[in-house]
């Protein structure tokens, strides 16, 4: 698959979108962008020097000062940010509850789109996120809307906290799931929706691995 192109993975919290995305991005050999890390990188560090995140002018302030960079190893995608590792921090669930609120501010996005886009300039490469496929890159040429109810994703990250030995209440994360989902939608600036001309794939019934072969399927056929 030589032809330049990119693949837009979007959907709600919780439906595998990284998981496939990283899946399909080492099997085609092409470069995953893990979006959602970006956002969660700022989230992280904004409330670590205590910035209100209802502000998006103080988070742009330090979005501009932050190196944001995503480096690719065997055991997946380490973040960084100012040359600190902050894989395992952006990850703790007071950084997933806020990530949505942070994201949700125009300039931020603008920012990190315009970061986003250049780093998918030369095509080959996979980015999940909320709007990838209407926004970010709505030239892909690859576009899915990936999904799934609201219980198996609850389900999913429930079981995702108990293999990693996270303490957690299923029905709380159902609600988180469902508020993010409101969160998602409703945002005035590049909300999550589903592009026309992009395929959606209800998970619900598949397993990860059956996901990321019709996906690597439809950029293949897309490719001749």
């Amino acid at each position: 698959m030589n032809k330049k192109m990119n693949i837009a993975i979007d959907g709600p919290a919780g439906a595998g979108k990284s998981t496939v995305a990283k899946i399909v991005a080492e099997k085609l050999s092409y470069l995953y962008i893990d979006t959602g890390a970006m956002y969660r990188a700022l989230t992280f560090v904004a409330m670590r020097v205590g910035l209100n995140l209802e502000e998006g002018s103080q988070l742009i302030e330090l979005l501009k000062d932050l190196r944001i960079q995503l480096q690719h190893e065997e055991s997946g995608v380490r973040v960084f940010v100012n040359n600190e590792d902050v894989t395992a921090a952006i990850r703790t669930k007071n950084v997933t509850s806020n990530v949505s609120l942070v994201s949700s501010h125009e300039a931020v996005r603008i920012e990190m789109v315009d970061r986003q886009r250049k780093l998918a300039e030369n095509g080959h490469a996979v980015l999940d996120g909320r709007d990838i496929g209407t926004y970010v890159l709505p030239d892909a040429k690859v576009k899915i809307f990936l999904t799934a109810s609201v219980e198996e994703r609850a389900r999913r990250r429930y079981e995702e906290h108990q293999g990693k030995g996270i303490l957690s209440n299923f029905d709380q994360i159902k609600k988180e799931i469902a508020h993010r989902d409101k969160l998602d939608s409703t945002r005035a600036f590049a909300p999550l929706k589903k592009a026309d001309d992009a395929v959606e794939i209800d998970s619900t019934a598949l397993t990860i691995p059956e996901v990321a072969e019709l996906i690597i399927e439809l950029a293949k056929e897309r490719a001749r």
